[in-house]
């Protein structure tokens, strides 16, 4: 049974067999195996390794944690085997299947963790204890003679896997602890042995081998006296003893509790193993002075400088031949794999080596590598310096290297003086004496030097006193020149020139100081550089002139351009509040004219009381004046928007709404004017909501389809809207005229009209000006497409919002189209204070059947009405009564008659501060001249909301 297996504590049995069963399976492992575990067959396979092995680290440890937590929750008891807490889980659930699977897959990791273990130790003994030993006391044999020592090494490595389980067995029989993770805390307290040396290694230049070993023994022997000994279970009485009262009886020399001091095991064991180790590395490596190779060592890696890279293998080694050195490696890697390698190599250097054939560094390097694969980097080199140190050179074999160094170094001499005389630059060598060791061909021609004056060991005092005396640094005295030529040289690490005025040239000077004294100093000839920076040095400043004529030039533009369109924007400006505080003036009798036309064309005598064409002829010049004044008006309106457009005044005000709240309004307004030109307009419900500013969004929908009324001779007009990619169209089709692809530009423009538009309908081509204006502000797109003689649509492109409910609307419109209903009855309240508006207003809601109350000011408007005993059904106010506004009228009014009073505020000011004020009293604005069509549509609706009501 499994509980037998791995019984909790484990017996030793159990763990015997598991370790004989992993002995058995690592020694009879095929020899490839060891080799394939030790080396890389390729770079790639490094590269490998380093994304592989991270990455399963990271996997199998994504399992560690919900299995512990799963373990303590299951078994909260701290005195179990926490080792065996994968195995208690399925064991607890009585599923002995995935208990079989566990147990199968936790042998499998311990088995393979045991085998990757040995190997690796394995290898370290044979590589850097027993292979290094046997090759110094036993070189003659293993190096050129006898048979292949493979055998050997695989001998030595299976019988290091040996000793180590058996160490691992002995250990475990004897060890208190029953967990793993004691064992392993215990293990990396002995590899923080490692830890002093290391450091100091690398930051102190004084350590040496001897305090290296002094240290890692005594901090070996602390560890194992604190850390091993108190956890084996030896049961000997003198050493329960010394654990119990220290040896001898001596208590501060007790192994857990050094001193006297009482710590926890672990937390003693590392702190005094630590100390002994730093005492003594410290202490053993002052004992003695660091020799050559350690003092090398500790420059490379403490300053991070260290002496020019010396060959490996050195000139006055003995040589060695292709044939020896594949012999020597093959017994070690044997004889096929060796051939193999020694061929690949040969390929590489793209030549065949014979036997015979002396070893070069690049080979030596080759076999090197070859042998640390297998015995590690310490032994290959002590085998490779055995073998070079078997014979001596001959006489004749040292006098032939000297003859052909000898030859190396004139060649080299001769190829270096010709290479620096054909140099285009000038080059002279003093020694610390300043006295000329070396100099080419160019110092001597710059100068113009005579040839006595040219040796080795003239002095700089010389050269330089022979070029002033020669006029070279101007007049003066010579020896001063001299002083202050030979301090530049000797002192400035800057270039710095000298002009030679006679002979026309420039040359720049850079001396440097030689570690031994001696100056190096080059002569270079600069003329043309000079004369070129001459030249640049003037364009620069000619354009430096212009470009200072020019920026004052361009600021006096700018200036006078600043002032001009500061004066342009001020006119402009003027001309906007002009407008906006002469539309009132304009407007008002114009107002008061369209009343009048109205009631003159509703109030005509009918046909028995004069002839019919007397009749119709009345009819027609009523409905003449009507046009004309609603043209005035039109073209009143449009100059005023055009105005604030440009002006920038009319600032947009994003919400979202529905869309029908437009489109009943549209269809409100524009029903009467189609049914007059006998077409059919026909507006297509939507319950989508949009975001954008409702009231500009409104004007602009309001010109495209008064321009396919006007321009629609016969057919009908659709407006209607759909979805695309997230955006709404509304979009306006007509059976006009069309308009053919080169007008589509133009017809945006102002007072741009086609010939057959302006035969059909009157009109300034204002409309669509206003439209492009209009969506400029909104930021909304107008799309067209049109087919001439078919028809036209215009589309404009909005954003949707979220879905307003119809409850939520505060308009309070019942989704019923209204009914046409006469006004007969319907008490209104006209307040103005303008006399003759006041009375066209009178005469035509008279017309209209309504019961009105004209009054001039809102105390007039309530004594008539309290003298009436009659309550109103809606007001009509002008914004302007003198001391107080329209909206103050109306406000006084409901709070007398009820705050639901419906009421319309009459007034020329398109200000949004007005229009923002109507909006917060609820009350609906109409903007002079009055359309009468719309003031009996708003009170048409309003009848109808009030009969629904009721």
């Amino acid at each position: 049974r499994i509980h037998d297996i791995f019984s909790n504590p484990p017996s030793p049995g159990n763990w015997l067999t598991v370790g004989f069963l992993s002995t058995c399976a690592i020694i009879l492992l095929p020899r490839q195996f060891h080799v394939m575990i030790v080396e890389n067959r390729a770079e790639q396979d490094v590269h490998t390794a380093a994304v592989l092995f991270p990455a399963y680290l990271v996997l199998i440890n994504l399992f560690v944690v919900p299995l512990a937590v799963a373990g303590l929750v299951l078994n909260p008891d701290a005195g179990i085997n926490r080792d065996m807490t994968v195995l208690a889980i399925p064991l607890q659930a009585h599923d002995n299947f995935m208990a079989l699977i566990v147990m199968l897959g936790g042998f499998s990791a311990a088995t393979a963790m045991v085998i990757v273990s040995c190997l690796a130790l394995s290898v370290m003994v044979s590589n850097d204890l027993v292979i290094p030993l046997f090759l110094r006391l036993r070189h003659s044999r293993l190096l050129f003679g006898g048979r292949e020592i493979t055998g050997q090494i695989l001998a030595i490595r299976r019988f290091s896997i040996v000793l180590i389980l058996l160490s691992g067995c002995i250990y475990l029989r004897y060890s208190n602890e029953d967990a793993l993770v004691a064992m392993g805390l215990r293990s990396f307290a002995a590899i923080a042995q490692f830890v002093p040396v290391f450091i100091g290694a690398l930051v102190w230049p004084h350590g040496n081998a001897r305090g290296a070993v002094a240290g890692l023994i005594c901090g070996a022997s602390v560890w194992a006296y604190t850390l091993l000994i108190p956890s084996l279970g030896i049961d000997a009485a003198p050493v329960a003893k010394m654990l119990a009262f220290g040896p001898e009886g001596v208590p501060w020399l007790k192994p857990t509790a050094l001193f006297g001091l009482q710590l926890p095991e672990l937390v003693h064991g590392v702190f005094f193993s630590l100390t002994a180790n730093t005492i003594a590395y410290i202490g053993f490596s002052l004992s003695r002075k660091a020799t050559p190779i350690e003092s090398l060592q500790a420059s490379i890696f403490i300053h991070g400088s260290a002496a020019p890279a010396e060959t490996r293998y050195k000139l006055w080694h003995p040589s060695i031949t292709w044939g020896e050195l594949e012999a020597l490696v093959a017994r070690y890697l044997g004889v096929e794999r060796s051939r193999m390698a020694f061929a690949d190599f040969s390929r590489t250097r793209a030549s065949r080596s014979a036997k015979n054939q002396e070893a070069d560094l690049h080979i030596m390097r080759f076999a090197e590598q070859a042998l640390t694969s297998v015995i590690g980097a310490a032994s290959s080199r002590l085998v490779l310096s055995l073998a070079m140190q078997r014979s001596n050179l001959s006489y004749k074999a040292a006098q032939d290297l000297a003859d052909d160094a000898s030859a190396a170094i004139h060649y080299n001499r001769d190829l270096l003086q010709h290479a620096i005389d054909f140099a285009r630059q000038g080059i002279s060598i003093f020694d610390a004496d300043m006295r000329l060791v070396f100099w080419n061909r160019e110092f001597r021609d710059i100068f113009n030097y005579p040839p006595e004056l040219m040796h080795v060991g003239a002095r700089l005092d010389d050269l330089i006193r022979f070029n002033a005396r020669r006029g070279f640094y101007g007049t003066g005295e010579i020896e001063d020149y001299v002083e202050a030529r030979r301090e530049v040289l000797v002192n400035t690490i800057e270039p710095f020139r000298l002009a030679f005025p006679e002979q026309g040239n420039v040359i720049e000077l850079r001396s440097s100081r030689m570690p031994d004294g001696g100056l190096v100093v080059t002569y270079t000839d600069v003329s043309e550089q000079v004369e070129a920076e001459q030249a640049l040095a003037s364009i620069n400043e000619t354009l430096e002139r212009r470009v200072l004529e020019r920026t004052e030039e361009l600021v006096a533009l700018n200036a006078e351009l600043g002032r001009a369109k500061a004066a342009a924007e001020d006119a402009n400006l003027s001309k906007t509040r002009f407008l906006a505080a002469a539309s009132h003036d304009i407007l008002q009798p114009l107002n008061a004219a369209r009343l009048f036309a109205t009631a003159l064309s509703e109030r005509l005598p009918p046909a028995r009381a004069i002839s019919a064409d007397q009749a119709e002829e009345a009819r027609g010049i009523a409905r003449n004046v009507d046009a004309s004044l609603e043209s005035v008006e039109e073209i009143l309106t449009t100059l005023l928007d055009i105005s604030r457009l440009d002006a920038g005044a009319m600032k947009p005000e994003i919400t979202p709404f529905r869309i029908d709240d437009i489109l009943s309004q549209l269809r409100l307004e524009f029903e009467p004017m189609a049914r007059e030109k006998n077409l059919k307009l026909t507006f297509m419900p939507c319950s989508l909501a949009i975001r954008s500013d409702r009231r500009l969004l409104r004007r602009l929908l309001q010109n495209l389809v008064s321009n396919a009324i006007k321009y629609t001779p016969t057919g009908r007009i659709l407006v209607g809207c759909r979805r695309r990619r997230g955006r709404m169209l509304i979009e306006v089709w007509d059976t006009g005229m069309g308009i053919p692809d080169n007008k589509r530009k133009a017809v945006f423009r102002e007072f741009e009209r086609l010939d057959p538009g302006a035969r059909i309908a009157q009109g300034l081509g204002l409309g669509l000006s206003i439209v492009e204006r209009l969506a400029l502000v909104l930021k909304v797109k107008i799309l067209l497409r049109s087919v001439p003689g078919k028809g036209s649509v215009f589309s404009v492109e909005a954003p949707i919002a979220p879905a307003i409910p119809l409850a939520l609307l505060a308009s309070g419109e019942t989704g019923t189209k209204p009914r046409h209903q006469p006004l007969a009855g319907m008490v209104i309240v006209a307040i103005d204070n303008e006399p003759r508006i006041l009375e066209g207003m009178k005469i035509l809601l008279t017309g209209w059947g309504c019961n009105v109350f004209a009054a001039e000011s809102l105390r007039e408007a309530e004594s008539a009405l309290v003298t009436a005993k009659a309550v109103p059904a809606a007001v009509i106010a002008d914004y302007h009564l003198g001391d107080i506004t329209g909206i103050d009228a109306i406000v006084a009014l409901r709070w007398k008659f009820g705050a639901e009073l419906p009421a319309i505020l009459l007034t020329a000011d398109r200000t949004q501060g007005v229009r923002l004020e109507a909006e917060a009293k609820n009350i609906n604005l109409l903007n002079k001249p009055l359309k009468p069509a719309a003031l009996r549509s708003q009170l048409a609706q309003w009848l109808v909301s009030r009969g629904v009501a009721e």
